[in-house]
């Protein structure tokens, strides 16, 4: 059974002026930091925020996302189809991130050397183009599942510092789980990515959601999808590992709106340990 769109958001806000607009706008008053709306608005509406166009659907479904260092308010720019304009206002509440150290990393993957690191740079540019597909499915509405069932031993957004060596905050969660552990998808949808030896996050599985929203699974001793196909929630995709950068097996459960990370721990139907 679908999702109610309203069972998805906290609170709501409806357009000040409700004969202007075909339908109702469904918005919520504020977001997490890392948090992701899932919303409705008048089939044929603009959105912009900011300057960035957001996807509406053509039942009037919209997505959008707060990264982890969003300050916000984020200022939702709506222009109707019949020439009524309005902007939402989103609060966007901060959060704490505790820093994460992580030792007996092999030193080579903290600070490669120079055609290492341009290899990383070649295979992140592709990582990255496959996390720009738009398409109309709107999977996400079924809500998410967990992809195994373990101890979180890595929360999104924390510092990691990596053998004593400060780096980039953590971009997923990380579920321990042994070798060989099946690794179920979240939410149906596209593969758009799947390789097996990627150097820093080896065995690496994109699955595509809709409407720019995307699941990650890194360290994967083996994958059971290949590029194209269509997987339904549930399904297995491959088997946790510990191949690329990492210390011992696990997931690492990344999502994305577009080039936005969000934490995986807030989206719908995922309940927190």
């Amino acid at each position: 059974m679908r999702w109610s769109l309203l069972a998805l958001l906290l609170t709501a806000a409806s357009i000040t002026d409700a004969q202007a607009a075909p339908a109702v706008t469904v918005l919520p008053h504020s977001i997490s930091q890392g948090g992701l709306v899932i919303a409705t608005v008048p089939a044929g509406t603009q959105i912009k925020i900011g300057d960035k166009a957001v996807h509406v659907g053509r039942d009037g479904t919209v997505v959008f996302g707060a990264g982890r260092d969003e300050k916000g308010p984020l200022n939702v720019n709506l222009a109707y189809r019949d020439g009524h304009h309005e902007t939402v206002r989103i609060n966007v509440t901060p959060r704490d991130w505790p820093v994460e150290r992580v030792n007996g990393v092999p030193p080579q993957t903290v600070n490669p050397p120079p055609e290492i690191a341009a290899r990383i740079k070649r295979e992140q540019a592709e990582v990255t183009a496959a996390r720009n597909r738009d398409d109309e499915r709107e999977d996400f509405l079924d809500g998410f599942v967990w992809p195994v069932q373990g101890r979180i031993s890595g929360r999104f957004g924390n510092q990691r510092i990596y053998n004593g060596d400060p780096k980039a905050p953590h971009s997923g969660m990380d579920i321990a789980v042994p070798e060989g552990t099946p690794v179920k998808a979240p939410a149906a949808g596209i593969i758009t990515f799947a390789k097996p030896s990627l150097y820093l996050t080896g065995g690496t599985v994109l699955l595509d959601h809709g409407f720019g929203l995307s699941s990650n699974f890194l360290h994967l001793s083996r994958l059971d999808v290949k590029l194209g196909q269509r997987v339904q929630q549930g399904q297995v995709i491959g088997l946790a590992g510990m191949t690329g950068r990492a210390t011992g097996p696990h997931v690492h459960w990344g999502f994305n709106w577009f080039g936005t990370r969000l934490d995986p721990l807030l989206l719908p139907g995922i309940v927190q340990p």
